[in-house]
């Protein structure tokens, strides 16, 4: 069979869903880095008659849960950038296929997941902690709380994106 006129053969795969997902996983893997960032640098003191306590984020285990999450996000995020660069990088007849269309698809799901259970968990507990410790005079712990939650819940848009992104994938390759 020969081969078909330039004028006639199909176009080159477009790159633009690529490039999509990677600014999304960029933008993801920025605001889980930060959240972390803030969440790791979440500690205060309190004086209750004349006794000094120190209060961390590992001290409440829908804090722990969020770092749990968003170090799970954090490498998931890494792995699929490094695909993605691959990706893009060696463009050849071997990556053609758009990598694994079902890890992308099943991994975006359950990360984004993973990630809203997380911001949900401490959105919940900074709440029901408020009445308490607004009393004693701390909100910077419980402001740091509300910070690092609401970024890790942009990191779950972005990769809820993504994962609406890998579901339009997943129909033409499988």
């Amino acid at each position: 069979m020969a081969p078909l006129p330039p004028s006639m053969a199909p176009p080159p795969p477009s790159m633009a869903p690529r490039m999509t997902a990677l600014l999304l996983r960029v933008l993801t893997f920025a605001f889980l880095v930060a959240s972390l960032a803030i969440l790791t640098t979440d500690t205060t003191t309190l004086e209750i008659d004349g006794e000094v306590f120190k209060f961390r984020f590992k001290d409440v285990y829908s804090y722990r849960y969020m770092l749990a999450a968003t170090v799970f996000g954090i490498a998931y995020t890494v792995l699929q950038v490094a695909f993605t660069l691959n990706h893009i990088v060696k463009r050849n007849a071997q990556t053609s296929s758009d990598g694994n269309p079902v890890f992308d698809f099943y991994g975006d799901k359950v990360v984004s997941y993973i990630l809203a259970t997380g911001a949900a968990a401490a959105i919940g507990a900074t709440k029901d902690m408020k009445p308490l410790l607004t009393a004693l005079g701390v909100n910077s712990f419980l402001n740091k709380g509300y910070a690092s939650a609401s970024l890790l819940l942009l990191g779950f848009v972005c990769t809820a994106m993504l994962s609406v992104l890998s579901s339009y994938a997943l129909p033409k390759k499988v």
